[in-house]
């Protein structure tokens, strides 16, 4: 498969606060391809969205994926990643560094910014990874008890 689309979406719960990042890729007649949900501990929205997108990239290349669209709700991450806005803050400048390492890997990538309620997949795996981490620390803190 040489071309899909990545939507990608990061969230914290606070910010800073528990937050995940959820990947998907789906193939051009809509089928997921990937779909992958990470906690990423006590971050800040900026740092879920950002390695949303790396993730995403990765797996996409992994796919052998060469053409790729990816959509983003983040504007930040969108301008940043189009130089409008620079990259200054020092937990983002490494992932900013490996989505623009990751994304000169493909033959051609479109980066484009859709509005939230064009996101629901990526959105909705964020949600189900941060409810299941935490059932799983309200878990862990009843076996304490």
């Amino acid at each position: 498969m040489k071309h899909a689309t990545l939507f990608a979406d990061g969230g914290s719960r606070g910010n800073p606060g528990p937050s995940a990042s959820g990947s998907v890729i789906l193939a051009d007649d809509g089928t997921p391809l990937r779909e992958v949900g990470e906690f990423l501990g006590i971050k800040t929205n900026n740092v879920a969205e950002w390695h949303a997108l790396v993730v995403g990239l990765r797996e996409a290349l992994e796919l052998g994926i060469e053409d790729l669209d990816v959509r983003l709700d983040s504007e930040l991450v969108v301008r940043q990643l189009s130089g409008a806005y620079r990259v200054k803050h020092p937990d983002l400048i490494p992932l900013f560094g490996k989505a623009r390492s990751l994304i000169r890997q493909f033959s051609r990538v479109d980066v484009q910014h859709i509005p939230r309620a064009e996101n629901v997949l990526a959105d909705a795996l964020v949600n189900q990874t941060l409810d299941a981490a935490a059932a799983d620390a309200a878990e862990a803190a009843a076996d304490e008890r």
